[in-house]
């Protein structure tokens, strides 16, 4: 997809590291799905501490033996493309929060194209 610079949304997810969906890890069916549906992309970042609606702090402290760190998928998209998968990521997600924001995409090219 080549037509990805210019105003477009970001999507963002925040969820939990032990969030399941279908016994798998939250996280992963997101961005499988993405992928599925011909998103541009997506990017997962785990933090090392947060805390959301429940206010239970989450964090990475090496004397917590339970860890449930704060995860966050990314998709850049256009805004007809992410209100589309916006229905079945809501079928996905028990918990967590789902931000949308206009960004202006600069560059958008895979590895090794020129420039």
């Amino acid at each position: 997809m080549h037509g990805l610079t210019g105003e477009r949304i970001l999507m963002r997810i925040h969820l939990g590291e032990r969030d399941r969906f279908e016994g798998r890890p939250l996280y992963e069916a997101i961005v499988e799905h993405l992928l599925k549906n011909h998103c541009a992309g997506a990017t997962v970042t785990r933090a090392i501490m947060g805390f959301g609606a429940t206010a239970r702090l989450h964090t990475d402290k090496v004397l917590r033996l339970s860890v449930d760190l704060p995860i966050i998928v990314e998709c850049v998209d256009t805004e007809e493309k992410i209100n589309e998968i916006l229905p079945a990521l809501d079928t996905m997600i028990g918990g967590g929060l789902v931000t949308l924001e206009k960004v202006k995409v600069l560059v958008y090219r895979g590895e090794g194209a020129p420039q």
